[in-house]
């Protein structure tokens, strides 16, 4: 009985990206010009409309100093 199937929403990976920027009070363009990107690539990561992989995926959390699991929901800690 997980949270999907009580009707909750769970947590994406667009949905951490989203909220680990908005914590640290950072624009779509400062995440994008630190991790070698465009600010259209980190919006389209925290909509979901795309997902990054790989080096980038380890650049993310690299910059937000959080683990590639964690952005993945493998691990909520």
């Amino acid at each position: 009985y997980n949270k999907y199937e009580r009707g909750e929403q769970m947590d994406t990976l667009g949905d951490r990206l989203k909220r680990l920027r908005e914590e640290k009070e950072l624009t779509l363009e400062y995440v994008a010009q630190k991790v070698g990107t465009t600010k259209v690539s980190i919006s389209r990561y925290e909509k979901n409309d795309r997902e990054p992989k790989g080096e980038m995926l380890t650049l993310l959390a690299d910059f937000y100093d959080v683990s590639t699991d964690y952005l993945l929901g493998r691990d909520t800690s």
